[in-house]
């Protein structure tokens, strides 16, 4: 069971947060416990909660971390829960000097869940509430029986990535109550306004008005359109309309809670972890280090920030772009000036000493993801910096290898994986496809094919929820394509896109 700090560690607390407040930090309180290696383990396959629903998956990711740690290939420094108050776990086993770091770098990332634009719409007490889905969960194994929740809660795991993930913020269908009203203001037609009765004739001829009706039947008809425009959110598309039982649509809501609660994580990877790892290092080297711990610190950090041919290590991209921000808001290297520069040795000497390199970086992390962060503040001198490349699969040579250095494929590669998380992008376009009830999705091609057996296996989950055949227009080789399936075979056939 967790345990409360002891008294030398409740002090390096006090200190480190004192030192996150003079920087200008502002988090939520913070709640730290002491676990052993084995609860941090346990804690970490709940994906940072205490506790989860019943599932197998998570004694299988159990075994993996326990495993990791115990033959040293991996070690969890830190776990901390977006909520408010946050929570944090500290490894008993863990030196001093590494839970200073652990501190610090929680302080950063408890500073960011409060005050970045992604999460302001997020569950704060979802601790509570992770609690409260394992408990109705185990209500229903207890009355359905755990192999069958299990194979529900195995089905719908593979879709929970259908959901729009940025739902939370804007509103994609109009106002009911609105759109039924501007329905009843558009029922009569009567073309345009005029002042003499006499020339409303002229002004109006009849097969005006009986074009002005069609256009609005038809955008009546439209409006009847199940659903009236494409919905990204799949799973609340099942939720209100697949015919499922009770306890399926209470699993699927508790199911697709989670995945919004996680889903700004995901969205801001990059930005979150480097800025936590920016405010361990400048607390740690500017205040809380002693000269008996720079060693091991050092250590540990650079470990954390090695980065290994071929991919993409978030606490270092997302460290060095921080500090490039801090550093060119410093010296000035933005702006019309800075742009229009093309001497190579004014550029590299450039120091207009503005010294709004810490403003800027607080500016940045209210608001935005790692898709803007990216796009806006990687710059091609930041990449040649980083050694920064596209690589791929050499057939030829089968072997992979580095296809490209040019800045402009870098940064669209990098984008592109960061986009709805590197996954597709699928919409529900018709609940009553071909008027037999089956179920119509688009997949919003980007230049990446979906792969095979992942969409097969997708229909398949999909058609055991909708209980009617389900289908999904996408596009091979630059040709549409339809893939079906009723519940027994797979099928596809070329459509007009």
């Amino acid at each position: 069971m967790p345990k409360s700090l002891t008294p030398r560690l409740a002090s390096l607390r006090d200190e480190i947060h004192g030192y996150a407040k003079e920087f200008g930090l502002d988090f939520f309180d913070t709640v730290f416990e002491m676990v052993s290696y084995d609860e941090m383990n346990m804690v970490a396959a709940y994906g940072g909660f205490p506790t989860r629903y019943p599932h197998w998956r998570w004694g299988m990711e159990y075994e993996q971390l326990a495993k990791g740690y115990e033959y040293g290939l991996s070690k969890i420094y830190e776990l901390v829960i977006n909520n408010d108050p946050c929570y944090a776990y500290l490894m008993e086993s863990n030196p001093e000097v590494d839970q200073k770091l652990v501190m610090s770098h929680v302080y950063g990332h408890c500073d960011f869940f409060k005050n970045n634009f992604s999460f302001r719409h997020t569950n704060r007490r979802m601790i509570d509430d992770m609690a409260n889905h394992a408990t109705r969960v185990r209500r229903w194994v207890d009355k359905i029986g755990v192999e069958k929740v299990e194979d529900f809660i195995d089905r719908t795991l593979s879709l929970e990535n259908l959901i729009d993930q940025h739902a939370p913020h804007i509103r994609r269908n109009p106002d009911p109550q609105r759109a039924e009203e501007e329905l009843k203001s558009n029922e009569r037609v009567e073309g345009f306004k005029v002042n003499r009765e006499y020339m409303r004739g002229y002004i109006n001829p009849s097969e005006f008005l009986d074009s002005q009706r069609k256009h609005s039947e038809d955008e009546k008809a439209q409006r009847k359109r199940f659903p009236e425009r494409p919905q990204r959110d799949v799973l609340y598309f099942l939720l209100e309309h697949a015919p499922l039982e009770p306890w399926e649509v209470d699993i699927l809501s508790i199911l697709r809670d989670e995945a919004y609660y996680f889903a700004p994580q995901g969205q801001t990877k990059i930005m979150n972890e480097g800025w936590a790892s920016y405010w361990h290092s400048t607390i740690m080297t500017r205040r809380a280090l002693r000269d008996d711990e720079i060693i091991d610190y050092a250590d540990h950090h650079s470990g954390t920030m090695g980065v290994r041919p071929g991919a993409i290590n978030p606490y270092k991209l997302g460290i060095e772009l921080w500090r490039d921000i801090e550093d060119r808001w410093n010296k000035g290297k933005f702006g019309k000036e800075w742009d229009e520069c093309d001497d190579l040795r004014a550029r590299q000497s450039w120091d207009k000493k503005l010294g709004a390199g810490r403003e800027k970086i607080f500016e940045v992390r209210k608001h935005y993801n790692d898709i803007t962060f990216i796009d806006t503040f990687l710059t091609a001198e930041f990449a040649i910096q980083q050694k920064l490349f596209v690589y791929g699969f050499n057939e030829k040579r089968n072997s992979w290898e580095i296809l490209d250095r040019e800045f402009r494929k870098v940064k669209n590669k990098l984008l592109t994986s960061l986009t709805n998380f590197g996954q597709p992008i699928i919409e529900v376009v018709d609940g009553n496809y071909e008027n037999r009830s089956e179920l119509l999705l688009a997949h919003k091609h980007d230049g990446q094919d979906l792969k095979g057996d992942y969409a097969r296996e997708t229909l398949r989950n999909l058609q055991s929820l909708w209980r009617r055949p389900v289908n999904i227009v996408t596009r091979y080789d630059g040709k549409g394509t339809l893939l079906r399936f009723d519940g027994q075979h797979h099928s596809e056939k070329k459509v007009e896109l």
